[in-house]
């Protein structure tokens, strides 16, 4: 066991909105330009998982419902 495991686990939605009332002012343009990058990266990962879930929903429905 590590300190880790002993540590709260985050509430879902917990990073975000922690990310969303840091201070901007503190970064530098580049920095903010790397914090941009790396939220899109997450919005595309975000809209894969969407795309993903979808596809599987479209599938047991298609399964399931298939005298309609």
């Amino acid at each position: 066991m590590t300190f880790e495991d002993l540590e709260p686990r985050l509430q879902r939605g917990a990073s975000l909105a922690n990310l969303s009332r840091e201070d901007l002012d503190l970064y530098s343009v580049e920095e903010l330009n790397e914090r941009i990058d790396a939220l899109q990266a997450e919005i595309d990962r975000s809209r894969s998982s969407i795309a993903a879930k979808a596809a599987k929903k479209s599938a047991a429905d298609a399964l399931f419902n298939f005298e309609r």
